[in-house]
């Protein structure tokens, strides 16, 4: 297996000892990212009500919808305390050293297609100007790190939301390799809670398994030479953070610190490392969402007011959610033939078009403008997946109440974002979505991180 090791780690990867439980339910083991549901507290309490009184990942992590509450810091220390009594319980089989394969029908979407690894954070930074071998595709806000650094601080156990992308664009290695995985039993096949749809993995063993290991360093290899080349001073571009951009970051910032404290040290420690799942940009079950912004404190005329300042605005009123969706749908950017980029504003019962001839994603030239609204508050600006939850918060009647207002972009589309990030650099934050919130994630792998 080193020779597979020293191999995979020249590409940034590190093979797991990974943790699974021995015998609890999945349905109710596994749940959903963190950063999901971030106004919705009846989802995380119909969570808590279907996981009460059995072993969840539920009581492992920190949903973000709770981040500003005033017991924070309880919580963490609960979230560190179950995880030790997970560990000394007998809640985990014994660690499995490989990686896993795994398949995740939503929904939407059938058999998308994972791998489940380590990476190097060694070879990972979000600082703007960097060009490691693993990028962040979006802008790292600095200020959201500290409360997530809080709870990996010190934790026995990390859970992985992190979804890492790579630009195999004839989608050559991960159905290869499910189809050397499944020679063997699976470890795990179950539906998941909140028809969310259905997950099944498999382990990759190193000994008895070594053709799925050559296969994935030989494709990794090539995708890492035809980077190499891609790009201006051969700076190869292998892995892209497509979701839980601000995890690993906090990651990243903790591995820094044990490094700080710990000079001189072999830096070999678990906190080098970062559990994740690879999936493949080019993989047809892989769909791009927009993310929503949700807007305090300004009504619907307010709003209109600071997007004007946008180049050639224009907006035209529409009927219905319906209509204003529909056209936001057909926006495909801004060309020499006229086109604008459009995205929807909606406040209670009032809906509009907004067209521009601003270039780019929407969240280039929008972003900017929100954060010149929110100032030094940034709750006032929430970013909120799936369009008909941005409906439900922006056009109820408590959108009155505290003057809520909606804004609706438009479909991002995958193809060319690892030339852009490349070349360019991470988009602004919070650009895109691999698909709707149910789509997302579910924690069910962990792995130590203790010596």
């Amino acid at each position: 297996m080193n020779s597979y090791r020293q191999k995979l780690n020249l590409l940034g990867l590190e093979i797991p000892s990974i943790l699974l439980p021995e015998k609890a339910d999945v349905q109710k083991w596994a749940v959903i990212a963190c950063d999901q549901f971030t106004q919705d507290r009846d989802y995380w309490e119909k969570v808590k009500s279907i996981v009460s009184g059995s072993p969840s990942t539920l009581n492992l992590v920190f949903p973000e919808v709770f981040l500003a509450d005033k017991d924070a810091q309880e919580r963490i220390k609960n979230i560190h305390s179950s995880m030790k009594s997970y560990l000394n319980e007998g809640v985990f089989k014994n660690p499995l050293e490989g990686f896993i394969y795994i398949e995740r029908d939503t929904p939407y979407n059938k058999k998308r297609r994972g791998l489940i690894a380590a990476i190097d954070l060694e070879q990972y930074d979000w600082k703007p100007g960097s060009c490691p071998l693993i990028r962040c595709t979006e802008g790292t806000v600095a200020e959201r790190l500290p409360a997530r650094m809080d709870i990996r601080r010190g934790a026995p156990l990390e859970l992985p939301h992190v979804l890492l992308l790579i630009d195999d664009d004839k989608d050559s290695l991960l159905p290869a390799v499910g189809e050397l995985a499944k020679k063997e039993a699976s470890l795990y096949s179950a539906p998941l809670m909140m028809d969310s749809g259905f997950i099944s993995g498999w382990f990759l063993d190193p000994q008895s398994n070594s053709s799925a290991y050559e296969l994935i360093t030989e494709k990794l290899d090539e995708l890492f030479r035809r980077s190499a080349a891609r790009y201006e001073g051969g700076k190869p571009f292998l892995f892209a953070a497509g979701d839980g951009n601000h995890s690993l970051a906090a990651a990243k910032g903790i591995w820094e610190e044990w490094k700080a404290a710990n000079r001189g040290k072999e830096l070999s420690h678990p906190c080098r490392y970062a559990l994740v799942e690879i999936e493949n940009i080019y993989d047809p079950a892989v769909q791009f969402e927009p993310i929503h912004r949700l807007v305090f404190g300004a009504g619907f005329d307010e709003t209109i007011g600071f997007l004007s300042q946008l180049k050639d605005f224009s907006y035209r009123r529409t009927g219905s959610f319906e209509e204003l969706s529909a056209l936001c749908k057909k926006s495909c950017g801004a060309s020499d033939s006229g086109v604008k980029n459009c995205f929807g504003v909606i406040s209670q019962d009032s809906y509009a078009l907004i067209e521009t001839s601003e270039e780019g994603i929407a969240t280039a030239y929008l972003q900017p403008l929100l954060d010149m609204y929110a100032k030094d508050n940034p709750q006032l600006i929430d970013y909120i997946h799936d369009e008909d939850e941005l409906f439900r918060l922006a056009a109820s009647a408590a959108a009155f109440v505290d003057r809520r207002t909606g804004i609706l972009l438009p479909p991002v589309q995958k193809s060319g974002l690892f030339e852009t990030v490349g070349r360019l650099g991470p988009l602004p934050r919070k650009s895109f979505s691999m698909g709707y919130s149910c789509e997302k994630r579910f924690y069910l792998e962990s792995r130590s991180l203790f010596l």
